[in-house]
């Protein structure tokens, strides 16, 4: 206890971290608020059935846990920040098909800012579609007192749909502020705190439940408990989890002194792709319910909509480890990796530099990130287990999928990048032994 005190101290002490923590949590506080103001036209105290009918649905509770409750309060933020991340996925695949998307991943920093404008771009295409559609689902869950000008009012829909694009594109501001000036990934911080601020109300739910419904009390609940902390420690250790490669440096005398000759590692992640898998997955799970309203699509729909379904969770599975396969790809490059070793010195036990050494980081990449995808899509479907299980519907999205895969990930990104922090001023890192490791440490 002692010495967590000293570090919290230590944290305070350096200017800039504390200005960019400070920074992030009073945004973080705006995009809370934000979640509570409902739309214009909607009264408030109509809300309950919505509310009900969102709590007993796996899929739309999902799309209120990534919202932070917002979906379900008809607020201006209820789409929160999944339209921006539908938008990031096609514009990831499009840099791998589109020759022009792949000229603008290779300009650096200035393709990179045409890329963000192009994300921007489709996010609000992305939103004309979802909006209309979240309004559709409005209409069936609220009765028509709700609406101060009645829910077939094109004037009501129009100024709701550009209230909600305004909402999203608010919230994608707050998330690249954060990213800029404060402290770890905004958009995935957002998405982070959205999932926190629904785990007390999910938590006493399934307390009134095993207190009321007589289905094993306060011991079952102990279980759960302790089922969710083993859940936890393995999900930590699949984020942290690394293969080390030996790497031997030349040794070259320049004037009087000895450079090189040591042996460090590169250390490959089993997850190198992080939470962004399951992120861009889940979003796709997503897609079938802008289908809803045609008749034609009805069982389709139905099929997906059931979050413990045989189909929905397989396809899931099937995802995240295509994703997993696809985001390494583009964010590892062996061939890089080789060429910047080989421009060092540096070289491989063994192992011939240049393209050799390329296969070789690539055949090692391949056989750890299978694995790690496999025990990802695991993770990713564990809800629908607990669910079978009886475990309440909201408490069970914390037993794996998407919440406790962002939960940890994030936690420990920012976590890493505050102990850098630390450690560039001389002061001790969060852990007694070793370094945290997040998603982006090497």
């Amino acid at each position: 206890m002692k010495r967590l005190i000293e570090t919290i101290k230590n944290i305070f002490k350096i200017e800039e971290l504390r200005k960019r923590i400070l920074y992030t949590l009073g945004l973080i506080l705006i995009y809370r608020l934000g979640s509570f103001v409902t739309l214009p036209g909607i009264n408030p105290e109509a809300l309950a059935n919505l509310h009900s009918q969102v709590e007993g649905n796996g899929l739309l509770g999902l799309l209120d846990l990534f919202s932070g409750g917002a979906f379900s309060n008809a607020s201006i933020f209820a789409l929160g920040i999944m339209p921006y991340i539908s938008a990031s996925i096609v514009i990831q695949l499009m840099g791998i098909l589109v020759p022009h998307f792949q000229k603008l991943q290779r300009e650096g920093e200035s393709g990179r800012r045409k890329l963000n404008q192009w994300t921007r771009y489709l996010t609000i295409a992305v939103v004309l579609l979802q909006g209309p559609t979240y309004l559709v689902n409005l209409h069936t869950q609220l009765p028509e007192a709700a609406y101060v000008l009645g829910s077939s009012s094109v004037l009501f829909s129009i100024t709701a749909t550009i209230v909600l694009l305004a909402g999203t594109m608010f919230v994608m501001w707050l998330g690249e502020k954060i990213t800029d000036k404060g402290i770890g990934n905004g958009v995935s911080l957002i998405i982070m705190v959205g999932i926190i601020a629904r785990l007390p109300h999910a938590l006493l739910a399934e307390f009134n439940t095993r207190l009321t419904e007589s289905t094993g009390g306060p011991v079952a609940l102990v279980v759960e408990l302790v089922v969710l902390f083993v859940i936890f420690a393995a999900t930590i250790a699949l984020v942290q989890a690394t293969r080390k490669i030996p790497v031997q440096y030349a040794k070259r005398i320049v004037g009087n002194k000895q450079y090189g000759g040591v042996r460090q590692y590169i250390p490959l992640k089993i997850n190198a792709a992080g939470v962004m898998p399951i992120i861009f997955a889940q979003a796709l799970m997503f897609i079938p319910m802008f289908f809803t309203r045609f008749e034609a699509t009805q069982s389709f729909v139905a099929v997906f909509a059931d979050y413990t379904g045989f189909w929905y969770n397989f396809v899931f599975a099937l995802l995240v480890i295509a994703f997993t396969w696809f985001y390494t790809a583009i964010t590892v490059n062996p061939m890089m990796m080789a060429e910047d070793m080989k421009r060092n010195g540096g070289f491989i036990p063994g192992i011939k530099p240049g393209k050799k050494t390329s296969d070789y980081l690539d055949t090692i990449m391949s056989r750890i990130t299978f694995p790690g995808s496999v025990f990802l899509a695991f993770v990713a479907i564990l809800p629908a287990f607990a669910m079978k299980f009886g475990i309440n519907n909201q408490f069970a999205l914390f037993y794996g999928g998407t919440s406790l895969l962002i939960l940890v990930g994030v936690i420990l990104d920012t976590l890493q990048q505050i102990e850098s922090y630390l450690l560039l001023r001389h002061y001790d890192g969060l852990m007694k032994n070793g370094r945290l490791k997040g998603r982006s440490g090497l």
